[in-house]
């Protein structure tokens, strides 16, 4: 058994609490890409539709396409979209991210074409994360595009590269300050409201100055913000669970794992669960790193693990094949876990594999 509870009352307060930071002006887009950080894309994205989120965001057109399938009519932010589906993101009402001179025009092709005019989009600038986007000194160039009013703009927006650095930060002002300017320029020479958003969930911690007319928030709704403090405020939504499979008594000496992982010191216990790194428990686990909790006793991985299977010491804790093995959830959180293996929680929670089953808590 490989398990994923999805608790929605979980969701809700994490929703809610984020919501509060925010002035009642302030519009919410709810990040779902990657399954929704491990998930559910379809569960999450209702549930978040029900709230009152305002408009949803994935990374590339076929998530998008997910949710429009699956009834979402709140708007669909795409983030990366690339030029190959661009049909597909008119015949299913996305609306992209414009982000270079070339998915621009290739865009304004397609739009003209298919006399989809004032099409939405988005404009995304880089203004230091160095990813994706109009480098600003191009601006004078997309505000010349948009008087031809092809496109209806939408949004103008940036991301930070360390919305958690402790403030002040020198290279976070600095593209807040070039974000300022973008604003300026774009407000300067717009007959149109454009709204405006620079923020995901650090910085709506971090930088409650900034809200402006959008935030962004992806792994703070499924319970995490990358600084102790506030996570405090919010709750993991997702537990992971297994089983047991089968109980080995070990002697010292003994080694256990492909490659000899791991030798034991002591007689001792072992336990096998049937979940490995094909389901996104990766190999820089075992050796003692990372561990799970039996009967609530944390029982280290060890040895190599297995694209099925990983191993647990479990010592002198009294437990039986078939017992529940918590991986993360509550006491035992996804980032401690994922700090563990020297990554982050956005890498070990959109791991997940799709043959882990998944299972609504209302």
């Amino acid at each position: 058994m490989r398990l994923i509870e999805i608790d929605l009352k979980k969701l809700t307060h994490n929703y809610n609490f984020l919501r509060s930071q925010l002035d009642p002006k302030v519009k919410m887009i709810g990040v779902v890409k990657a399954n929704a950080y491990g998930s559910s894309i379809n569960i999450i994205a209702h549930k978040l539709v029900e709230l009152g989120i305002e408009a949803l965001a994935v990374a590339y057109v076929d998530e998008g396409i997910v949710l429009k399938k699956a009834g979402i009519e709140v708007p669909v932010l795409v983030f990366y979209p690339q030029v190959h589906n661009f049909k597909k993101v008119i015949e299913y009402q996305l609306e992209p991210a414009l982000y270079s001179k070339r998915s621009w025009l290739n865009f304004k092709k397609l739009v003209k074409e298919t006399q989809n005019l004032d099409y939405p989009v988005h404009i995304k600038y880089n203004t230091g994360l160095n990813r994706i986007g109009f480098n600003p000194s191009e601006i004078e160039w997309v505000i010349k595009e948009i008087k031809e009013n092809i496109f209806h703009v939408k949004s103008v927006y940036s991301h930070l590269a360390y919305s958690e650095a402790t403030r002040p930060d020198q290279k976070t002002n600095f593209q807040i300050e070039l974000f300022q300017k973008i604003i300026d320029t774009h407000n300067k020479n717009s007959k149109e409201k454009i709204d405006f958003h620079l923020l995901n969930t650090s910085g709506i911690f971090n930088y409650p100055n900034l809200h402006l007319d959008y935030v962004r928030t992806g792994i703070g709704l499924y319970g995490f913000a990358n600084q102790t403090q506030w996570n405090k405020k919010l709750k993991p939504l997702a537990v992971l669970k297994t089983t047991i499979t089968q109980i080995h008594n070990v002697n010292k000496g003994e080694t256990v794992g492909y490659n000899f992982g791991w030798t034991a010191k002591n007689d001792t216990k072992i336990a096998v669960l049937p979940i490995g790194h094909a389901d996104g428990i990766s190999r820089y686990y075992g050796h003692g790193k990372g561990w799970v909790l039996i009967n609530g006793k944390k029982a280290h991985m060890v040895g190599n693990i297995c694209m099925d299977m990983t191993m647990v010491e479990i010592g002198k804790i009294n437990c039986d094949e078939g017992n529940e093995v918590i991986i993360f959830g509550t006491q035992s959180r996804a980032d401690d876990l994922a700090e563990e293996s020297g990554t982050i929680s956005y890498e070990l929670l959109s791991g997940l594999g799709s043959r882990i089953s998944r299972k609504v808590i209302q």
